[in-house]
């Protein structure tokens, strides 16, 4: 490994970063961070804090795990890859999807096809929605529905539901067919509705509009979030789910649950679909899946998909990825399931959810510049800045950056999108840790 010196020279020169322009790389090198233990980072100047971001939403039980780092090394040891495209698969993969299936049986999912992460899975669930209904002898049916908001990954598909102009417009065209209803978002929304059922109630009544203006026999499938995550962690209310299922269902779209953020248990349930209490026909899942330890993502599939696919001798899947199924990210996701289990960090993540939602609205009382403050649902919680309260005026493009720096300086790693602040810290966090978080968060805040 090169010297400090040389890393920070060259840190920002020549790698292009994720979601942010080469030129403020450029100007503002990254933190390098260097070594990480339990629930915080070090950085190359060793400055140690807490990880409020989890890595990216997928450390879940952060980075002392040993017992998936031991199956990590044992399975490249013992064998490093193997294909599973037709003929050959291996035993990892196969050991996974047996314990999938029972993860995932209360959400009424039983097969899996494995991918490299999150926006493979979103891309495999929205191929396979197209492919279900042409067997079906539906083949008119290829367009999507999707949640303004909403975040689907970056594959050219998972863009095309994305809900967010920032991950659109510099790709368009995009996939044809997409259509976007408003999210259940009860700061902002074009309804000026802030009672967050009756705005449910809205935001199913759009998506009946659209269906019913789009024709329902040319829509393949709804996609969307539990709780929408990188959109700003936007929980809809209790009934909004069950309602979009029941719309589904009637009138033959497929539900598609993207829970690359929400499964494993992040929102204090082991699925954002069994939170809310419905059975999505494809749930996409990636993340905590291997902990963050390997790229690893695995689409669930239900019976609608089980019936119409099994057992048809037309249903070849044309599609897959050279790292479907690898067994070292298999291994590393049968020990963090099980390790994900033993725990039971459901509990934890509520517990601790609640102490950092609590905190923030108590920020909230003390700094006018948080308009609003959403979580209350595991350990996902988000405080959106404004720079007026009663216009909701959005924070200048630099006020985010600075926070996020005097917070760092306080002891916390911290994720600003946009306006807001995202809070997604490991789901083995302490009282205590969480505690620093909040102390680091109003130091950020006094900062300025």
């Amino acid at each position: 490994m090169k010297d400090s010196n040389f890393l920070k020279e060259n840190n920002g020169r020549l790698m292009w970063h994720p979601m942010t322009s080469p030129k403020d790389s450029r100007d503002n090198p990254p933190k390098i961070i260097t070594g990480s233990s339990g629930v915080r980072i070090q950085d190359i100047d060793g400055h140690s804090v807490v990880d409020a971001v989890g890595g990216l939403w997928n450390v879940n039980l952060g980075y002392s795990c040993d017992v998936v780092k031991q199956a990590i090394s044992d399975q490249l040891e013992k064998m490093p890859y193997y294909s599973t495209f037709r003929g050959s698969t291996n035993d990892a993969a196969i050991e996974l999807s047996f314990e999938l299936e029972k993860f995932f049986a209360p959400d009424g999912l039983s097969r899996a096809f494995f991918t490299s992460g999150g926006s493979d899975s979103v891309e495999t669930a929205l191929r396979l929605a197209r492919q279900y209904h042409k067997l079906r002898g539906d083949a008119g049916r290829v367009k999507f529905l999707s949640l303004k908001k909403g975040y689907h990954g970056t594959h050219m598909g998972g863009a095309s539901v994305n809900g967010n102009a920032n991950f659109r417009t510099a790709y368009e065209p995009l996939l044809p067919g997409c259509y976007h209803i408003p999210a259940p978002y009860t700061y902002r929304n074009p309804f000026n509705e802030t009672d967050p059922e009756k705005l449910a109630h809205l935001c199913v009544a759009a998506l009946e509009d659209e269906i019913a203006f789009q024709g329902a026999n040319t829509i393949a499938a709804m996609i969307m979030e539990p709780i929408l995550g990188a959109g700003g962690v936007i929980p809809p209310h209790k009934s909004f789910a069950p309602m979009v299922r029941d719309v589904c269902d009637r009138h033959g779209i497929l539900l598609i649950t993207d829970e690359v953020i929400t499964a494993y248990g992040r929102t204090g349930a082991w699925s954002g679909a069994r939170l809310w209490g419905i059975k999505p026909d494809m749930m996409c899942t990636a993340k905590a899946i291997t902990n963050g330890y390997f790229p690893f993502g695995a689409l669930m599939l239900g019976d609608k998909m089980v019936e119409v696919f099994e057992d048809n001798p037309a249903a070849k899947i044309g599609h897959g990825y050279t790292y479907s199924g690898h067994p070292v990210g298999a291994a590393a996701a049968l020990a963090c399931l099980a390790e994900t289990k033993r725990l039971n960090v459901i509990d934890n993540a509520a517990e601790r959810g609640t102490q950092l939602y609590q905190g923030c609205l108590a920020l909230m009382e003390k700094y006018d510049i948080i308009g609003d403050v959403r979580g209350g649902h595991g350990l996902m919680t988000a405080i959106e800045m404004v720079s007026d309260r009663a216009t909701k005026a959005p924070i200048g493009a630099d006020i985010g950056g600075k926070i996020q720096e005097a917070t760092y300086e306080a002891g916390a790693m911290v994720r600003v999108s946009g306006p807001n602040i995202i809070l997604s810290p490991p789901l083995v966090l302490s009282q205590e840790d969480a505690g620093l978080i909040l102390t680091a968060l109003d130091k950020g805040f006094a900062s300025l």
